[in-house]
């Protein structure tokens, strides 16, 4: 499962640079900007991590997601004007993020003998709370409360997950399927603009 991990790198990469350009757009100095981009990437694994009893969690045990949330940091800092041009790819890379993170949380807490369903739930937290962390403090409405869909495709891939898992499908294949579940759904939602019903 090596690919995942370098997914989760990759992902990881990109979360950062989204928190460095919502803290530029915010006017935060380095040292916020850089605060804000460490919380916005590794931000749900830390909380997936404390929920389930792992310690320490899992980027103080593998310095590489430091690594390149630091790069993120001196990159998006150098190259913000070219990197702010490449929305469409950033989000292409958060959306594929947000896949792998799901997996990621999901396998982590089974292994934990974590009951499947709050499983789906450390999956969907991993991805996402990042993002919740980043906007709170940016003062902003966390996305996954806003009508764009973006929590949801995580969830229903968790359960593609289980029932896949359940089924005795090859775990490469589960991972695969589970991935695409979540990036596609996202995509289309934006692309159609799907939304969940507002409480009025």
């Amino acid at each position: 499962m090596n690919f995942l991990y370098y997914f989760d790198l990759l992902g990881t990469f990109v979360f950062a640079i989204s928190g460095v350009l919502t803290a530029s757009n915010k006017k935060f100095d380095v040292f916020g900007a850089s605060v804000i981009a460490f919380v916005t990437a590794i931000g749900g694994g830390t909380l997936r991590d404390i929920l389930i009893g792992d310690f320490p969690v899992g980027w103080i045990n593998d310095l590489n997601y430091l690594y390149v949330v630091l790069s993120a940091i001196i990159i998006s800092t150098i190259f913000k004007k070219y990197i702010a041009q490449l929305r469409k790819t950033l989000f292409l890379f958060d959306t594929i993020g947000i896949g792998v993170f799901t997996i990621i949380g999901i396998q982590k807490a089974l292994l934990f003998d974590i009951s499947p369903i709050i499983a789906v739930m450390m999956g969907t937290i991993s991805a996402v709370f990042g993002g919740v962390l980043r906007d709170i403090l940016c003062n902003e409405t966390p996305l996954i409360f806003r009508k764009e869909i973006y929590a949801t495709p995580c969830i229903l891939g968790g359960f593609t997950y289980l029932v896949l898992s359940h089924l005795d499908v090859h775990l490469n294949i589960i991972s695969l399927v589970t991935a695409s579940l979540i990036i596609s759904v996202r995509l289309f939602a934006v692309k159609k603009n799907w939304s969940l019903p507002r409480f009025n």
